[in-house]
């Protein structure tokens, strides 16, 4: 699963990055985050009425036909495979994809008595896109509307394995568009990463806390202790 990760690029390199039409101008509550965690509101890409637009969403997909949001909490993650069968996400696979915007990712590898975190990313520390799912969701008795996501995982590649038995789906940048747009989902994009240009170390224990968020839930092992 991916459970946590990093999304340091401000509003405005997202705009350009990511060539948005729509929303350009940064909300409230935007940050930068070192610890991204399940149920935060974190930057997604998807298509607008006039082209790309970014927005702040919850993590944790709520599916339209939901009773209770509390259903989300289940729902960080859509498994790849059967995707296009699954209840949950066959809505959103059609009509509602998306970018989820990161810098990084963590995961746990289980050793004797811990498990280690991991940052995993690129060796030159570039930004990426997950690809992500959304939806609308709306109270019955309240009229409460939430906008979620999640982030599609599958196999790992050669680096993550050692660490994980499943990755985050990482877009090659020349995919952003076809997944967004493809009339039909587009589910060949939903396989591992090549490992070349990846990178992953161990991290201090600090980012188990999704409270702590900074620097340090980054840095090497060797250099946070």
């Amino acid at each position: 699963m991916c459970g946590r990760y990093t999304d340091l690029l401000t509003w405005a390199q997202i705009v350009d990055l990511y060539e948005i039409t729509s929303g350009e101008i940064a909300p409230n509550d935007f940050r930068t985050s070192y610890n991204v965690a399940p149920t935060q509101w974190a930057p997604i890409v998807r298509r607008g009425e006039k082209g790309r637009e970014a927005a702040l969403l919850r993590w944790g997909l709520i599916p339209a036909w939901a009773k209770n949001k509390s259903v989300g909490y289940k729902m960080i993650n859509a498994r790849a495979e059967g995707i296009a069968s699954k209840s949950s996400f066959r809505s959103a696979l059609k009509s509602k994809r998306c970018l989820v915007i990161a810098s990084g990712f963590y995961e746990w590898k289980k050793l004797a008595t811990i498990k280690q975190p991991y940052w995993i990313g690129f060796t030159d520390r570039r930004s990426f896109a997950f690809a992500g799912l959304w939806e609308r969701w709306t109270d019955r008795a309240s009229g409460e509307h939430i906008e979620t996501y999640t982030i599609i995982t599958t196999e790992p590649n050669g680096l993550c394995a050692p660490i994980h038995n499943r990755m985050p789906v990482i877009l090659d940048p020349a995919d952003y568009e076809r997944w967004l747009s493809a009339e039909t989902p587009p589910e060949d994009l939903l396989r591992p990463f090549p490992v070349a240009e990846m990178a992953a170390y161990p991290v201090s224990t600090w980012v188990n806390k999704p409270a702590n968020n900074d620097p340090r839930c980054i840095e090497p092992l060797a250099a946070a202790e």
